[in-house]
């Protein structure tokens, strides 16, 4: 399995093991790779704390999918939940597919992008000149089967979010004009982050991202000097920095591989579930979604751990992640730290500190 070298070729990325801190940001996109139904990640946080970096970092360490050869879509030959119906209408037909392997695409979606450019578009004319139908995909098509990066997305037009967040709910785009209608499958982790004093995202938006982590600048100044330290290597030599953490890079790409293997064999018991839900029903957090997330987010970690079971450690290091942006809050407040999450959790479970 090729995971590191093949983009050597490209810009180099900051390798996502040498990244100091942030352990809580990292944590959330790792177990997103392992389980993408969990729905995503919005990242939050002051400029210049590597939040883009982090993320673009997260490419290196996905593993190759295998994709039908020349598909738009990245469609999988296999799962017919992923496959475009040009491929579908193939496989009825007993027709060869030819099937190559590509790496998961990290697609960067700029903030004066288009619907036309995010969604795709019809080609009218051809279709009334030839009367075929003539799609041009667009960013929601290539971003199919992988990473959906959203810098800023506080200061995305509502309309776009909107467009985005149901296209990852229901992991289909469709595209209407003229009366001709196009669909394809757009499963993808989207993953947004921004600056909270450029503006929160509106609530019901904000709910529809399956985590929520919080970046802040670094206090310590051992720890500064680090993070200096570490980006100024890599400047003066990325080849030469980005071979210190090959190993290291290697051993996290296949974990997150195992990791994705072993969850659908990771069990959580009735009594966590039923806990779990005691506390997003207590915490007066709208909807279902809360439970969801977090039931998926608390297997995803376990397999990551190597656990066969979800135990309440697990629980208790993602529930904050899960459920921190589904509280209700004072229109004046930020979004809470997690305490508050956290303190509800150890009367939930009787725990008069962390697990």
């Amino acid at each position: 399995m090729t995971t590191i070298s093949a983009i050597e070729n490209k810009r180099p990325v900051f390798p996502f093991t040498a990244i100091v801190g942030q352990e809580e940001m990292k944590l959330a996109l790792l177990l997103n790779v392992i389980d993408p139904k969990i729905g995503g990640v919005m990242i939050m946080g002051d400029r210049g704390t590597g939040k883009s970096t982090t993320v673009r970092a997260l490419v290196d360490l996905l593993p190759e999918i295998q994709v039908v050869t020349n598909d738009p879509f990245n469609s999988d030959p296999s799962d017919p939940e992923l496959m475009s119906n040009e491929v579908r209408e193939m496989i009825l037909q007993r027709k060869q597919i030819p099937v190559s392997t590509a790496r998961i695409s990290m697609v960067d979606l700029p903030l004066g992008a288009t619907e036309d450019r995010v969604c795709g578009t019809i080609d009218i004319e051809k279709a009334l000149t030839e009367g075929i139908k003539a799609f041009e995909p667009g960013l929601l098509a290539k971003a199919n089967r992988g990473i959906l990066y959203v810098d800023e997305v506080n200061l995305l037009d509502d309309h776009l979010v909107d467009v985005l967040l149901d296209a990852a709910a229901s992991g289909w785009n469709t595209v209407e004009r003229e009366g001709i209608s196009i669909s394809h499958p757009a499963r993808f982790i989207l993953i947004g982050s921004g600056n909270p004093e450029e503006g929160e995202l509106r609530p019901q938006l904000l709910d529809r991202f399956g985590m929520h982590a919080k970046v802040g600048t670094v206090k310590d100044a051992d720890l500064r000097v680090k993070i200096v330290e570490q980006r100024s290597s890599f400047d003066k030599d990325p080849k030469k920095f980005r071979e210190a953490y090959k190993s290291a890079q290697e051993d996290l790409s296949v974990k997150i591989l195992e990791a994705r293997e072993r969850l659908a064999n990771i069990e959580i018991s009735y009594d966590l579930r039923v806990k779990i839900s005691q506390i997003c029903a207590e915490l007066d957090v709208d909807g279902l979604r809360g439970d969801i997330v977090t039931n998926r987010a608390a297997k995803a970690f376990a397999a990551f751990r190597n656990h066969e079971k979800v135990t309440p450690k697990d629980i208790f290091t993602v529930i904050p992640l899960c459920l921190r942006h589904r509280l209700r809050k004072d229109p004046l407040e930020s979004i809470d730290s997690g305490l508050l999450v956290q303190e509800k959790f150890s009367q939930v479970f009787g725990y008069a500190s962390a697990p």
